[in-house]
């Protein structure tokens, strides 16, 4: 560990002690001030003295919040919106406990102006030394070369030539490459760990040996030389290491949708159901309506997809098909078995993806609108719906058919470990035109690395993903 990673990691903490107590006196100044008591007169005395004793312990706790929210991690390279948004749940969680504390006691302390004013100040005056003391930081390491982790790098292969051009064309990351190894050289190693040259050795090529693989992990740690490498038996970005009957184990996780993180993603998919629902409910009515005009009843029709537990579940759809060739639990048995055995000789004759997913080019079943809100994807408007009752989730793997899952082999399935989505990393990547191979690889990727701002993100990504259209 460089001592200037620690200096700043450790310079952050009274930095933004200093910018919450500095939020706290601007917003007790601020509601003192001629404009606002015109609007809302003080209903509160309330010294300065006793005002700073308890801003100071409340400041105080706003940093054990950000503690405990990874905010002063080392090695933390978070793009500014995500350092924004970061501070400001952080705030938000904070916030939330004062509002809770002043329930029970409201005669504490009465001027929601001065909390709610003091929570943006403290959201944007943090993000702002943030960001200064990050520039101060990346200045030192560019120009002075303060803090630059000089790099061993071993192996010769694409992720090895790719570090390499992001070390020589982005030097704020903080890397300088001393030397670029195709094998474990250990008296090349050697000669640079007693001239102090390397701080940090990694070995990208999966097939190196393992023998040498565990002299050199030794070497490093002896001389507090930070060891990484590419995994050589499981290829996973999610793991833990715990101590288990005195033996160390990884504990290999297929998601970080455990526990508290299956708690905020439903919470999120909930809120953000109704806001859809409310929000686009005059458009599905409309919806609605012309489908009936054009073709008829049902205008919604239920498809089955298998859900997260292996078991299935009705899709709400906007029907885009027509009657005759569209087949749900609305439809009778005889005209279902007619329906399916049409869509099977399609898929044979006119599907232009392979593997498991189908898609037919030029499909003869739908309706002129049909084809339209399909095209757009409007058609999955009611699955809101879906993700209110538990169902789907907003972000997620595609639904998947029965038909469909019955032909993935064992290591695709593991996208039925969780809720499908309305949205998708795989839907914003490429929508429908992408192989299955490369839609499995993206949600596996999505399921092994979710995080509440990632969805944020995939839902942001589809607006522009919709307008483009589908090519078929």
């Amino acid at each position: 560990m460089k001592k200037a990673e620690l200096f700043f990691s450790a310079l952050q903490v009274p930095v933004d002690y200093f910018m919450l107590v500095l939020s706290g006196v601007l917003a007790f100044y601020l509601r003192k001030t001629q404009a606002v008591q015109e609007l809302q007169p003080l209903l509160y005395e309330f010294s300065v003295r006793e005002y700073l004793e308890v801003l100071l312990v409340v400041a105080s706790f706003f940093v054990i919040i950000f503690t405990i929210e990874g905010l002063y991690r080392i090695h933390s390279n978070k793009s500014k919106l995500i350092e924004i948004y970061r501070v400001g749940r952080a705030v938000s969680i904070g916030l939330m406990v004062i509002v809770l504390i002043l329930f029970l006691e409201p005669d504490w302390f009465s001027s929601r102006f001065v909390i709610l004013t003091g929570a943006f100040l403290a959201v944007i005056l943090v993000s702002m030394a943030r960001f200064g003391l990050r520039s101060f930081q990346i200045y030192l390491l560019v120009n002075k070369g303060i803090g630059t982790r000089r790099l061993l790098l071993l192996g010769e292969n694409k992720f090895a030539n790719s570090l390499k051009k992001l070390i020589k064309e982005k030097p704020q990351i903080g890397y300088s490459l001393v030397d670029h190894r195709d094998e474990i050289d250990f008296k090349r190693i050697n000669l640079l760990q007693k001239q102090g040259k390397v701080d940090e050795v990694i070995q990208s090529n999966p097939k190196v040996n393992k023998k040498d693989l565990f002299k050199l992990k030794e070497f490093c740690i002896r001389n507090r030389i930070m060891f990484k490498y590419v995994p050589t038996l499981i290829q996973t970005s999610n793991f833990n290491l715990e101590v288990f009957n005195g033996e160390p184990l990884i504990e290999v996780k297929n998601t970080s949708l455990d526990g508290w993180g299956k708690i905020i993603k439903r919470v999120f998919d909930i809120i953000g159901s109704i806001v859809g629902i409310i929000l686009f409910g005059p458009l599905m009515l409309i919806i609605a309506i012309i489908t009936w005009i054009d073709s008829g009843l049902p205008a919604i029709y239920f498809n089955k997809r298998v859900n997260h537990k292996g078991g299935e579940f009705d899709l709400y759809k906007f029907r885009y098909m027509k009657k005759e060739y569209s087949h749900g639990k609305q439809f009778s048995k005889v005209h279902n078995k007619k329906a399916l055995k049409f869509l099977d000789d399609l898929i044979q004759k006119q599907s232009i993806k392979k593997g498991p997913l189908y898609k037919i080019k030029d499909d003869p079943r739908k309706t002129k609108f049909g084809a339209f809100i399909e095209k757009f994807s409007l058609d999955e408007f009611p699955q809101f719906f879906n993700v209110l009752k538990g169902e789907m989730s907003l972000v997620g793997p595609r639904p998947h058919q029965p038909m469909e899952v019955e032909r993935y082999k064992d290591y695709q399935r593991r996208v039925l470990t969780i809720k499908p989505g309305i949205t998708g990393l795989a839907q914003v990547s490429g929508r429908s035109d992408l192989s299955f191979k490369q839609e499995i690889k993206l949600d596996i990727y999505y399921i092994e690395n979710w995080s509440l701002w990632r969805d944020i993100q995939i839902i942001y990504r589809t607006i522009p993903t919709l307008i483009k259209k589908r090519k078929n």
